[in-house]
């Protein structure tokens, strides 16, 4: 039987892996001991309900294969090196590591434990204090403020964004621009556009201690906790130094086939945050990517051509600014885009953040 091995145990990962595993030995080596809900992260930033809700183990989501907490050193070809490991021969490899982006949007403990008493004491720090300055009005710093503000209705928030207008990366209607802009002062969170930040706080981010800074225009902040909401970058060093180096780019990101395969290298995958596909890096994007590999991989086994394309999904924003408000750009099957408000942005995503769908895809209850 064929041997896949998956790096990587994100929403891409996982979907590749339990979509392989009735046909194939699939091995899916993931860092931390559970999954992470990304996309509840925000929220577990500010409720102690969610800074439970957001971990789920892998023990359900493979019936036949095998999940190893580990981290990959390096691969070669279809060799897979893991820390305190034997080498893993593979017939596949699977690329789904996925990027970095600073805490609260992402942990970079391996243990749940240690994310969650991180949690907690960001949890205490909040509560301390009266004023919290975000670096980045892209969509991470618009959905953080919101769920700021509905957990810490007192708390005064402001917004840092050396960009013209919050939202400023391409593919934001105007329309969405302004709804949000409209919110974010019916909330009271003063935006400050146009200049970057002087210096940053000496303090790191999600900690307690006043600090009062300037843009390089002259805009005065002060505020006791700070987050940065920007600098993803892909998770690709174990590439380096390797065969694949020749398909990496100077962002981190790898180049891709349309069929999803590695440039130069035929039994080689990748998905999600780590490829070079022109889209923006979401998890739905992810799991559909995960769906070309599975089709390809499963067509390889069984002696074809990999003959799955991979075609950019529809750019979908659902943006909530916490549970209740927010707003959407939605494509309809014509082209047209769509703007949606408050009220609907928060039934689509706002109450339940997908746990459910991503419960359910790990074969959880």
């Amino acid at each position: 039987m064929a041997r896949v091995v998956v790096i990587g145990g994100g929403y891409g990962g996982i979907t590749v892996a339990k979509g392989l595993d009735p046909i194939a030995d699939v091995v899916l080596i993931e860092q931390k001991d559970q999954f992470v809900h990304h996309a509840g992260a925000l929220r577990a930033a500010v409720d102690q309900v969610w800074e439970h809700a957001i971990f789920m183990p892998y023990t359900n989501l493979l019936a036949r294969g095998e999940f190893i907490q580990g981290t990959v050193s390096r691969v070669d070809g279809t060799t897979v090196h893991v820390f305190g490991r034997d080498p893993i021969e593979a017939d596949y490899v699977v690329l789904a590591t996925g990027s970095t982006y600073p805490f609260p949007a992402k942990y970079s403990s391996s243990k749940t434990q240690v994310a969650k008493a991180r949690l907690e004491q960001l949890h205490e720090n909040l509560a301390g204090a009266r004023s919290v300055m975000i670096v980045g009005g892209g969509t991470v710093g618009i959905e953080l403020t919101g769920e700021l503000a509905n957990a810490y209705p007192d708390l005064e928030i402001t917004i840092v964004e050396k960009a013209d207008e919050i939202l400023s990366t391409p593919g934001y209607t105007d329309e969405l621009r302004a709804q949000i802009v409209e919110q974010l002062d019916e909330l009271g969170v003063r935006v400050i556009t146009g200049s970057e930040l002087a210096f940053l706080p000496p303090h790191n981010v999600g900690q307690l201690g006043h600090f009062q800074v300037s843009t390089k225009n002259g805009d005065e902040v002060e505020g006791d906790i700070w987050f940065q909401c920007y600098g993803s970058r892909p998770n690709s060093g174990f590439l380096a130094g390797t065969g694949y180096e020749d398909a990496l780019l100077p962002s981190g990101a790898i180049r891709m086939e349309p069929t999803l395969q590695i440039t130069g290298h035929s039994n080689a995958y990748a998905v999600g945050d780590l490829t070079d596909v022109r889209e923006s890096k979401r998890a739905d994007a992810a799991r559909q990517q995960a769906r070309i590999v599975i089709a390809n991989i499963s067509s390889q086994i069984e002696g074809e051509e990999p003959d799955a394309v991979y075609q950019p999904t529809k750019e979908w924003v659902i943006l909530p600014l916490g549970p209740n408000m927010g707003a959407s750009q939605l494509l309809d099957a014509d082209g047209s885009t769509r703007i949606l408000g408050a009220d609907q942005t928060a039934e689509i995503k706002g109450a339940d953040l997908m746990v459910s769908v991503i419960r359910s895809q790990l074969n959880l209850p």
